[in-house]
């Protein structure tokens, strides 16, 4: 098989997708006759599946969601409110004034160090 060329299996490949639409069809007619409700995805020419249209919502339909979706919010923040409150986020220890000094220290030894580093790194 290694002497087909591109335009043979080009040639082949649409045939068989020519093939593939006729079986289609002839699966929707047969599902058809028995009353299935399904029918074959339609596809493009190169074989991707084409996006259903979707059918257009009444508008008292679109009211009776909206109506379902106002009554779920009410009874969710209905429940938050009977909920008790969460404290906010938890205070800190206290710290010593000696450990404060450490801290401040260590920090203001790493930002000189830092800026040490910058300024080797241009000069």
């Amino acid at each position: 098989m290694a002497n087909v060329d591109d335009s043979m299996l080009r040639a082949a490949l649409i045939g068989y997708e020519h093939m593939l639409g006729e079986i289609q069809e002839k699966i929707a007619d047969i599902q058809g006759q028995l009353g299935r409700g399904r029918t074959v995805v339609a596809t493009s020419p190169d074989g991707a599946a084409l996006a259903r249209k979707r059918k257009p919502l009444s508008a008292a339909a679109r009211r009776r969601i909206a109506a379902a979706q106002r009554k779920r919010w009410k009874s969710y923040h209905e429940q938050q409110r009977e909920a008790p409150a969460k404290p906010s986020a938890q205070r800190r220890k206290p710290v010593s004034a000696e450990v404060r000094t450490k801290r401040i220290a260590a920090l203001a030894k790493a930002r000189a160090a830092k800026a040490a580093k910058r300024a080797a790194a241009k000069g």
